[in-house]
Formats: C-alpha cells, structure tokens, sequence
C-alpha cells in the first residue's frame, strides 16, 4: 500500500481522535477529581517543592502541561499566586505532562501471542472494549460523576485508537527511501528543534505532537539522533499556549509564561550541547539506531526531569530573567484583572475573585466620599483626576463584575448560590454610595466657584454628619472584606444617629433661615449635601445586612426581611446608640447651645 492523499487524510483524523480523547480524558478526571482542584493548587505553592509537586499531579490528571501552565497564569494574572510561587508549579508540570507519551508506550511492539485472549489485552484492541464501555456508562448514568467516569473511559479508549489510526496511517512511510533521508536531514539540531517546535506550536500540545513523533517511530524510519532534537523542540514549542493566555494579562501573567519559555529554552540549549558534546567525544552506541515509542517517552521524560532538577536551585534566576524580559513599566495594573475567565468553571475560585473585586469597589467608594467631604472644610484641594479616575472604575466595576457573576459554571452548593447573590446585592450599593460621592463632589466644586460660604454652625454640623457617615462606610468596608457579622452590626447605630442628624440638620437649617443666618442659595446647597449624606449612610446599612444576613446563613437578601427591630432592641444595639448619640450628635447639641447663647 502506498502512501497517498488518503493516508494524509487517516493520518489528520487520526490526530483529530487523539487530541479529542485526550482533552476528554483530562476533563473527565478534572471533574472527577472535584472543584478543588485548583483551590488545592492555589494553597499548596508556599513551597517550592510543594508546588513542584502540585503542577506535576494536577499534569497528570488534565494530561496537559499547558494547561496547567495557563491555569496558572491565570492565578498570576488575578494577584492569587505570586511569580516565584508559579516557578515550582510550573516544573512539576513540565514533569507531569510526560505520563501521556509513558502510557502510549504501553501498545510498544513485542512478541505476539496467538492467543486471542492476549490479543485483546493489547491497548489498541483493548481501547474499543474500553469506548463501548464507557459509552454504555455514559447510556445509563444519571449523575454527573457517573458521567465523568464514562468521559475518562471513552477518552482512554479513543487517545489509543486515534494513535493506532495514526499508526496505520504512516505504515507506508516505511517502505519510502524519500521519509529516511526527510529524517536524516532532520538529524540537523537546529533543524530538528525548529520543526518539533513548529508542529508543537502549530497543533498547541506537546503530548500530540509527541505522540506524532511516537506514531512515525513505528515506521522503523527515525533514528536517536532525529528524534532528540524533535523532542526537545516539542518542549520549546508547547510554550506558545501559555504566551496567547498570558496576553492582554497583567505584567505578572506575562512574566510567568517567560519563567515556562526560558525552562524550556535553557533546559534544552543544555540539552543540546551535552548531548552533542559527549556524541562527538565518546559516542553513544544506539546513535544511529531506530527509535521506538518506549525510547521516545523515556527521552522526553528524560529530558524533563533532568531539567527540573538542575532548575530547582535556580529558580529565582529564571524569576529574574522573566522580570527583565517583562519590565514594570508605568501602566498600572486594572484591579478588574481578577477577574479571571479561566476561574468560570471553578464558582469557588471565582467566587472570591469576585468577592476582591467588590471590596476594590468598597475601597474606591470610601476614597471618593473624603474627596468629596474633605475640600468642604478646606483640608485640601480638590482632586478631580483622583475622583474621576475612582468614579469610572466603580462605574465600570459594576457592570464587569455583575457579567462575571452571571457566567460563573456550575454553581451547585447553596451556600455558593447565597454568596453569589450577596454580591450582586452588595456591588449595586457600593457603586450607588460612589453616586453620591459624586453628587457631594459636584455640589462643593460649585459652592467653592460661586465663592459661596457656609455660616459657622452650618459648617460645624456638616462636620458631624460628615464623620459618623465616614465611620459608617468605614466599618461597612471592614464588615465586607472581613465577613465579620459583628463589625457589621456596628453600622446600624452608627446609621440610626445619621438618620437623626438630618432631620436635626433640617431644622436647624430651617431656624437659621428665619434668623436670616443664611441665604436661600446656601441653604439648598447644604440641604442636598445632607441629603447624600444620609443616602449613603442608607447604602452602607443595606451592605452591612447582606453582611449578616450571609454570616447567618439566610435564604433571601432582602433589607426588609431583616429583622431590625428585634436587633434593636437588644442591649448591645442600645449601648452601640448612645455611644455614637454622645460622639456626634452632641456636636450638634453645642452648636445649637452656641446659637442660643
């Protein structure tokens, strides 16, 4: 039989099966190995060997070092994971992605037995029996797990079969005088490199092109000195898939898929020149000897091991090239880059992400309140740029995180559920008290050009409002990013006090108009500040009930389910109340006494 468009044509749809029950293997034992796999990921990189570890485990499990790799940059890229915690991961990956090419090497040629029973233990034969049966699975389960397993069995049986139709395909190849000198020529190093780097690049899976390397083998065809070059190309080639991820990332992103590049790059010149220097002064007797598969996964895990060891004393070397070849620059980093895509399918992940984010959003809010309050009693100029800059990324955060949440996957626990919804609740309120900020901002910018001026009482009472509002969002913040159900029931008395300090506000506006203590213009003025500011005080109290409401364990997010009153009435609530009654609004009480007087 000769090799023709059809062979082509088997050989493409062969690697098509392969890359298929691969990729559906490695989700298959991702699911099954459950949601915190990549929690476990992110815990386990405080040391280095540890990490190391982890990538090489959690490699084994999705059969990918990239991604592995991607999963990391994308830890990086949220801010969970440091660079120099992403080097030992990293490693082990590399390591890891070698199981692929051993359990290939496992349907190696050898002796074959008459024996029918003995044929079909063979993994290309076995690999049907292998689909059938976890199609059958796949017919009868009913829950998700069950289905798993039927993925990671059909996916084991189809990576076989598509690696035995790639075989099948290029078995004319052996009988081509043309594919022995195409591969002596490949013999080149640096040729050699530049095409196993290129096929890698090009298909993005170092485990599919090895095992393309690892089906031609079985031609007779490639020799020691064509296949390593081949191999350690394949390893500089699989980097490209970390280098697309890490793209529109953080510099910390984009450093960490240099550290995967240079491990590579480095570990195979090394390799290289080792090989080569003791072929060329000793010589190795198998040189010019057939591969077969088995020698193939033995180099390739070889190879990587090898590396990862003389990497490991080394790793803040690779750190430091990384950051040299991805310098800092003076863009500043989008707090939003936490939200990371690739943590969609893991809602714990995502989840907390998330939870970041909205507290970035508490931050902000709380920036933007003292720029908006601080010029009102002259404690500096206003910063506009600093407001503005604030004001659009809560704008902007809403929107971002509220898709985010949206598209979070397989969301199955309730208290994940209650978390999600706590949120969407939570960033709503927190961009509305930055509207206020605003509205305060835009009223003292206008006061302060009219070259208008509040009367001394006026500014004393604002004063007051202005800090048991600011202790508010203070503790509404802290209570947020804390979880701590006691922070936040701080809030309620600090709000109950705001609501009370407006309508004292409001009358002694009204007394000071008929005393002619100020004008009309002014008035609205200091009537619309108040009434921001016991906006916001009503925002931080809705955030601080989610805050509960969550800590307890409630079903619903709703500020009128929350049983205020009962809370009210207890001692603690009535001791919290004459607390912030003496510290503000007996400010209040002297201003008034001074009017009086």
């Amino acid at each position: 039989m000769d090799f023709n468009v059809l062979s082509i044509v088997q050989l493409i749809g062969g690697l098509a099966l392969f890359i298929y029950g691969m990729t559906t293997m490695g989700k298959g034992l991702e699911r099954a190995a459950g949601s915190k796999l990549e929690k476990t990921l992110e815990k386990m990189t405080g040391n280095v060997f540890k990490a190391l570890l982890m990538g090489m485990v959690v490699t084994m499990v999705i059969q990918s070092s990239s991604a592995t790799t991607v999963m990391v940059v994308g830890f990086v890229n949220a801010g969970i994971m440091s660079l120099r915690q992403s080097v030992g991961v990293i490693l082990g990956a590399n390591i890891g992605t070698t199981i692929t090419a051993q359990i290939l090497r496992l349907d190696s040629g050898g002796a074959v037995s008459e024996n029918l029973l003995m044929q079909m233990l063979k993994p290309k034969n076995l690999a049907y029996l292998i689909v059938l049966a976890g199609v059958i699975i796949m017919m009868l389960a009913k829950k998700r797990r069950t289905r798993d397993i039927a993925d990671i069995f059909s996916g084991f049986g189809i990576l076989f079969i598509g690696m035995s139709v790639m075989e099948s395909s290029v078995a004319p190849l052996a009988d081509l005088p043309q594919f022995a000198q195409l591969f002596a020529t490949i013999a080149n190093p640096v040729l050699g490199v530049l095409v196993g780097a290129g096929v890698t690049a090009i298909i993005q899976s170092s485990s599919a092109s090895v095992g393309i390397l690892q089906a031609l083998s079985t031609t007779g065809a490639i020799t020691y000195s064509a296949a390593i070059p081949i191999i350690l190309g394949q390893n500089i080639g699989t980097c490209i898939t970390a280098f697309l991820s890490s793209l529109g990332g953080s510099k910390n992103a984009r450093r960490t898929a240099m550290v995967h590049f240079y491990f590579n790059l480095i570990g195979s010149i090394v390799f290289l020149i080792a090989v080569y220097a003791i072929e060329y002064t000793v010589g190795f007797s198998f040189w010019n000897s057939a591969i077969d598969k088995g020698g193939i996964a033995n180099f390739h895990t070889l190879f990587n091991v090898t590396c990862t060891i003389l990497f490991l004393p080394f790793t803040g070397v690779l750190v430091k090239l990384a950051t040299w070849s991805v310098p800092s620059g003076e863009v500043q980093e989008d707090p939003l880059s936490k939200l990371e895509p690739r943590f969609l399918t893991t809602p714990s992940l995502a989840l907390e992400q998330a939870q970041r984010c909205i507290a970035d959003m508490g931050d902000a809010a709380k920036q933007n309140f003292h720029l908006a309050t601080e010029p009102l009693f002259g404690e500096g100029m206003p910063k506009e740029d600093v407001f503005r800059e604030n004001e659009s990324f809560l704008d902007r955060a809403e929107v971002e995180i509220g898709r985010y949440l949206t598209n979070i996957h397989n969301i199955r626990s309730v208290d994940q559920r209650r978390q999600l919804a706590e949120m969407m609740h939570s960033l709503s309120d927190f961009e509305k008290i930055g509207d206020y900020a605003q509205n305060i901002f835009g009223r003292v910018d206008e006061f302060r050009q009219g070259d208008m001026s509040f009367s001394p009482a006026a500014m004393q009472e604002l004063r007051a409002m202005c800090s048991a509002v600011g202790e508010a969002l203070d503790l509404t913040v802290e209570g947020y990013v804390t979880r701590s159900v006691s922070v936040a029931r701080t809030v309620e008395p600090v709000e109950e006090v705001v609501d009370t300090l407006k309508e004292r506000l409001k009358s002694r506006h009204i007394e000071r108009l008929g005393r002619s203590e100020c004008t009309m213009q002014t008035g609205i003025h200091f009537l619309d500040i108040v009434h921001d500011l016991e906006k916001i005080g009503d925002h931080c109290s809705n955030i601080a009930i989610y805050t509960i409401q969550l800590g307890e364990g409630a079903e619903e997010f709703d500020t009128h389910a929350y049983a205020k009153q009962e809370y009210k009435s207890t001692p603690q609530f009535a001791e919290k109340l004459r607390y912030y009654q003496q510290k503000y609004l007996t400010q209040v009480e002297k201003v008034a006494d001074k009017a009086d007087d």
